[in-house]
C-alpha cells in the first residue's frame, strides 16, 4: 500500500504564501493522478488542483493564478505552491493520488489532512 505524508501547513496572513508538500511511501510502479483537495468547515470536499500524468492540469476557478501543483518523480512527492492567499482558502487540505502497484493494481490514495489558515 501507499502512505501520503502532507506537511506545510499553518497561520498565514491574508496575501501571504504556502507551500504544502506530500511525500508518498509505499511500492509504487507508476502514478496517475496527483491532486489537491480542501475542505472547509461546514462545506463538502473539493477539487483545488489536478495534475494527470498523460493530460492537462486543471484548477478550480477560485485558485487559478493563485496556486500551482506540481511534482517531483525522483521523491514521490507533490507539492501545492499557494500565494495571495485569502481567508476563503482557509481550510484542511488534502493530497491525493492514484498510483499503480503491482500488489494493489490502481487504487486511490489520500492523506491525513493539513491545516491552512488565512487570517489576520
Amino acid at each position: 500500500q501507499v502512505q501520503l505524508v502532507e506537511s506545510g501547513g499553518g497561520l498565514v496572513q491574508p496575501g501571504g504564501s504556502l507551500t504544502l508538500s506530500c511525500a508518498a511511501s509505499g511500492n509504487i510502479v507508476t502514478w496517475n493522478i496527483w491532486a489537491w483537495y480542501r475542505q472547509a468547515p461546514g462545506k463538502g470536499r473539493e477539487l483545488v488542483a489536478r495534475m494527470p500524468r498523460t493530460t492537462y492540469t486543471n484548477y478550480t476557478d477560485s485558485v487559478k493564478g493563485r496556486f500551482t501543483i506540481s511534482r517531483d518523480n525522483v521523491k514521490n512527492m507533490a507539492y501545492l505552491q499557494m500565494n495571495s492567499l485569502r481567508p476563503e482558502d482557509t481550510a484542511v487540505y488534502y493530497c491525493y493520488l492514484n498510483a499503480y502497484g503491482w500488489q494493489w493494481g490502481s487504487k486511490d490514495f489520500w492523506g491525513q489532512g493539513t491545516q491552512v489558515t488565512v487570517s489576520s
